[in-house]
Formats: structure tokens, C-alpha cells, sequence
């Protein structure tokens, strides 16, 4: 369990704390909204150089702790080009995904129904450090 997860206070602090950890991040608009007493949702878009976006979208859980992830989406933009997104909607029919299911990223050239498996998405950890890495990524790649 990661300790960002512990509770949805400590999950909103390590949100709102991202640009400190993260120096590449030169705006982020993710908002955590409590909708009831076990139920959040996380949106927002955070911006980094080059033109590099990550959209977020998160339903928490936290009727019980820790807090879980219940789904999410994430999209990776370049400018007005969606170079990827990730998602946990189920594919039980995707052999291809059983690996992770149902964590799985949409990648080129048919990005719609092109899926492989996403080994690094978790309902019981935060997700972002590993999507804004692979943004750094990118970034990197981009100044070759």
C-alpha cells in the first residue's frame, strides 16, 4: 500500500504536491472532489514543456482503507495529438490483456483498438508518478 493512498486526505495532499516532486510539471489542474462519504473523483490536466499534456480522470473509494482507485483514465497529448491513454475498462475477451486486466494502454497506429497490457497502472497506488516518468520520457526524446 502506498502511503499516498492511506487516506483521501493523504491522497489530495500528494496531488496537490505533485509540482514539487516533479519539476517538469509547469501547471496542473487536478482537483479532487468528494461526492459523499466513500466516493472522490480526481480531474484535471497537468503541463509540461514541448507542448506535452496528461489528462487525468480518477474515481476514488475510500469507504474502507485504504483508499483504492476504482477507475481511471489517462491521456497522454502532444499538442492536439493524443499520443496514448490508458484506461481500466474491462476487455475479458482481449487474451492479448490477461496479464493485466484490466489495466491496459491504447497505443498507435490504430489507437482505438490497438491495447496492450499495462504493468505499471494500480488501483492501490498512485498511478501519476509513473505517467508523468513517461511523459519525462517523451520530453527527453523530443529535444534528440
Amino acid at each position: 500500500m502506498s502511503d499516498a493512498l492511506r487516506t483521501v486526505e493523504d491522497y489530495e495532499i500528494f496531488l496537490y504536491s505533485l509540482s514539487d516532486r516533479f519539476p517538469t510539471i509547469q501547471q496542473s489542474s487536478l482537483v479532487l472532489v468528494r461526492r459523499g462519504s466513500t466516493l472522490a473523483r480526481v480531474a484535471g490536466e497537468i503541463t509540461f514543456e514541448h507542448g506535452f499534456r496528461l489528462i487525468v480522470r480518477e474515481r476514488l473509494v475510500f469507504g474502507r482503507l485504504p483508499v483504492l482507485i476504482d477507475s481511471y483514465g489517462y491521456e497522454i497529448w502532444q499538442d492536439s495529438e493524443k499520443l496514448c491513454w490508458y484506461d481500466s475498462q474491462p476487455h475479458p475477451d482481449d487474451l492479448a490483456l490477461q496479464s493485466t486486466h484490466p489495466h491496459h494502454k491504447h497505443i498507435p497506429p490504430d489507437i482505438k483498438h490497438h491495447r496492450i497490457p499495462a504493468e505499471n497502472m494500480s488501483f492501490d497506488r498512485p498511478n501519476l508518478p509513473e505517467l508523468v516518468a513517461e511523459v519525462e520520457g517523451l520530453i527527453t526524446d523530443s529535444r534528440r
